[in-house]
């Protein structure tokens, strides 16, 4: 009878877990943080779960992660990469105590970071070594990792995944044409993949025209049947899993 008590109760326990038929969630970073009050500050004001992704080579990061954290946003390190140039940028060819040194230095004018993307960096997430020895690193430190996939040859998210260190990859760009009508159209296109695998992370930058897309279509999401999560949310729903456009059977393509 214990055993049986006991069945049932995790029967019901899995059911209260499972996750609802026809979810869609989404997750929205914004780059590039730490440049501006103003535009932080909008940022900031943004509804929902919005992560700040903040830039240590910039005059207000400190301030802005101590007022973002204060606000209950996820911070996460933006960390220049080849071809961002730079104190804190990672190039090819550097010995490996030197980009220690430079993440940590990074990490200390980001206060409160709960992992870290990659700014630029098309060149350098395609360098196989350095990108373990992050991914390690991060292990170590309890932080994640956001691939930002500005290159298809990238390797971060694959030695991320290898490494079993929690971690996602970007979907959408938001705004590489910075004009509202299509920034529009790129966030209508994250809720429809967001509705075909289940979730959607995007990517934008604190543009005028980005924010005020934002800010008119973020509350109406929830109309669009979509439910608008934090970043570590995102992670623990993706579960380390490649996407499709990424992968094939949740596996990184670039392995």
């Amino acid at each position: 009878m214990r055993y049986l008590l006991c069945l049932v109760f995790c029967l019901l326990a899995g059911v209260a877990q499972a996750a609802p038929a026809g979810k869609a969630y989404m997750s929205i970073i914004i780059d590039d943080l730490g440049q501006s009050p103003n535009r932080d500050s909008r940022t900031l004001a943004l509804p929902g779960p919005v992560t700040m992704a903040i830039m240590p080579d910039t005059p207000h990061a400190t301030d802005f992660a101590r007022q973002a954290h204060k606000a209950g946003k996820t911070v996460i390190l933006h960390m220049p990469m080849d071809p961002a140039t730079g104190p804190y940028a990672w190039h090819p060819g550097i010995a490996g105590e030197e980009l220690a040194r430079r993440l940590d230095s990074a990490l200390l004018k980001v206060p409160y970071a709960a992992g870290i993307n990659n700014h630029m960096g098309s060149r350098m997430t395609a360098q196989r070594e350095p990108m373990a020895w992050l991914m390690g690193e991060l292990q170590r430190r309890h932080l994640f990792f956001v691939d930002s996939r500005t290159s298809a040859a990238t390797v971060a998210a694959a030695e991320a995944q290898a490494q079993g260190l929690a971690h996602v990859s970007r979907d959408v760009f938001l705004d590489d044409v910075r004009t509202t009508e299509a920034i529009a159209g790129q966030l209508q296109q994250g809720v429809a993949l967001a509705h075909k695998q289940g979730s959607a992370v995007l990517i934008g930058h604190p543009y005028p025209q980005t924010l005020e897309v934002l800010a008119r279509e973020l509350p109406r999401l929830k109309s669009q049947g979509i439910t608008l999560l934090g970043l570590p949310q995102m992670i623990a729903e993706r579960s380390n899993q490649a996407m499709p456009a990424h992968g094939r059977q949740g596996r990184y393509s670039n392995r």
